[in-house]
This record gives structure tokens, sequence and C-alpha cells, in this order.
């Protein structure tokens, strides 16, 4: 799938599952039960042991279907470089980074930098960032995103962080093009509850399509 396509599908989705794990095995776990609830969007975060044969592993498996996988938590150009050549199609990072959004845009990679500041979001733009990821999303409310839309109506954000299935609609009427969950889609993960995270997913997507 090429860069706009993966903007559009993240646009069409409006939800993306960050994937934290503590071992590889979990995180792929993680992976087939959020997928299996519906969630088309998967961001393993660089903070998984294992994370580049997870996004390998999964980008062959789901290669020709509509699932799409990419990388969180990618702090600087090295790592966002061994991501694209593991098969991810989407860079997600908790922060501005130029180097890796000049990276991303050599190898036409849809790129995700997280931001908290209009000066940031703006910088951000004109690197040619595709969307820019409010982070930590729980740091605000939702009224954030008409703030920052005020002077950046151009801009698409995606606030990740503190997102849960009774405020995911309010994301998204306040002006959000996606939001990515994380802690509160996997909870069941730590006990083993895989079947707790396909029906939290699932749960997702309907708020979502709401």
């Amino acid at each position: 799938m090429d860069r706009a396509d993966v903007i559009k599908k993240i646009k069409m989705e409006k939800l993306v599952a960050v994937v934290r794990a503590e071992s590889k095995e979990q995180g792929l776990d993680i992976a087939d039960a959020v997928t299996k609830g519906g969630i088309k969007l998967i961001e393993v975060t660089m903070t998984v042991p294992g994370a580049l044969d997870i996004i390998r592993e999964l980008s062959e498996k789901y290669k020709d279907t509509d699932v799409v996988i990419g990388a969180g938590t990618v702090l600087d150009s090295q790592t966002a470089r061994m991501v694209i050549l593991a098969g991810g199609e989407f860079v997600v990072s908790p922060m501005l980074s130029e180097e890796t959004i000049r990276l991303c845009n050599r190898y036409k990679i849809a790129v995700i930098p997280g931001i908290m500041t209009v000066k940031e979001a703006v910088e951000a733009l004109e690197l040619g960032a595709d969307i820019l990821k409010i982070f930590p999303g729980n740091a605000y409310s939702s009224s954030i995103i008409s703030a920052f839309t005020g002077p950046l109506p151009q801009a698409s954000f995606m606030p990740t962080g503190g997102v849960d299935t009774d405020n995911v609609c309010e994301w998204l009427k306040a002006g959000a093009v996606a939001v990515g969950t994380g802690s509160s889609l996997t909870r069941g993960a730590k006990n083993g509850d895989y079947k707790l995270v396909e029906d939290k997913a699932r749960e997702f997507v309907r708020e979502v399509n709401k």
C-alpha cells in the first residue's frame, strides 16, 4: 500500500491499535486479537521486545489483506529505516523529529509525529508530516482539537493516550481524523485474556462507527 493509501486508510478507519507488550509472543497475540475484533491498523511500539520481528511477521501475515502494520515510539531516523525494511507501512513518533520525518518522506512512508504545541504542529506540517499525533492526549480535553484547527484548519490530528470507548466519539466529533488507543484496548492481555482484547476491539469499532 502506498503512502497516500495508508493515510486514506487511517482517516477512513479512524482507529489505530497501539500494541505494547512484555514479549514478542504477547505482542503477536495482541495483534491477532485486535484484528479479530475488527481493527485494521496496528501500531507495534518499538518498546516491545522483538518489535521488528513482530512487524516483519505481521506484515507478511497480512500482506494480501486490508490490515496495515506500522510502528510506534519511533525516536529517530535509524529506527524508522529499520521499521521500513521490516515491512512497516507507517511510522509514529511520540515527539517531533525532523530527521525521522525527512527519512519517511524520502521513502514515501506515512509519518505521524507527536506534537503538543501550535509551533510544533506548524514545524511538522512544514516538514511534510501527514497526520499530527496529539500526545499525550490525556493531558488535554477534546477541545484541544478546535484550538489547533482554529489557526491550522489544513492540519489532521490524531490524539493518542487516554482514549477509551467512553470518549472516542467525543474526540472524533471534535475533529480528530483518527485516534490511537493502547492500554484501555489491550488491558486483558496482562492476564492472558485475549478474548477480552478482541471484545474490547469490537466495542471500539462499534463506537467509532457511530
